[in-house]
């Protein structure tokens, strides 16, 4: 199969997942500036850019995060890392499964990071992703817990809002309308502190 028709297959796999949203030339300077390009990643680490897309459409490497309106396949710097600490391509979803302690639950995981969705993290890993749901959770629950309000609540929440502003990048106008709304940086970053400010 010819690059043109592997990079074809992607993109067409990419909208199936993502829905087929236009990209502004904002969303693209801010993909430009988070990501890289696939062939530019392969170059560096002297993969073949065409092999790597087949681990992409075989469902063993997640599908890039973005497509830029020039067709470059945007993905994290740190796309092989995950796969080298797990010993290889082969070994990486037994490896990040074993993450979670409920198989069903691993497995959801493993499918939504072969998506290429976990835009929402500057580095995708399990341990990140895990802390990501307990944080998002937890900020979301904030307002009913008894003592909410006071100084001390305040202060554990703020804590947890500047924890998961550390993760989690600045999303662009392109994610907002594939996931359908409001990014997590949307309600659990930035409507708590317009919400509930600084004492």
């Amino acid at each position: 199969m010819s690059e043109t028709d592997l990079k074809q297959q992607l993109a067409e796999r990419f909208r199936e997942v993502n829905g087929d949203h236009p990209m502004a030339d904002t969303d693209d300077a801010y993909v430009s500036a988070q990501f890289v390009a696939l062939e530019e990643l392969c170059a560096i680490h002297g993969r073949d850019a065409d092999a790597v897309r087949r681990l992409m459409l075989g469902q063993h490497l997640p599908l890039p995060g973005y497509l830029r309106s020039d067709g470059a396949e945007m993905v994290p710097a740190d796309l092989f890392a995950l796969a080298d600490e797990a010993g290889g391509v082969e070994l990486l979803e037994a490896w990040f499964t074993a993450h979670w302690a409920d198989p069903i639950t691993g497995k959801a995981e493993w499918n939504a990071y072969l998506s290429g969705q976990y835009v929402c993290l500057h580095s995708v890993t399990p341990a990140a992703i895990q802390r990501k749901d307990y944080l998002t959770t937890a900020i979301s629950a904030a307002a009913n817990e008894p003592d909410a309000g006071s100084a001390r609540w305040s202060e554990r929440l703020h804590a947890l809002v500047d924890e998961l502003d550390a993760l989690e990048p600045a999303f662009t106008a392109y994610d907002r309308l594939r996931f359908g709304g409001p990014t997590s940086r949307d309600t659990c970053i930035d409507a708590p502190r317009a919400r509930f400010p600084r004492s």
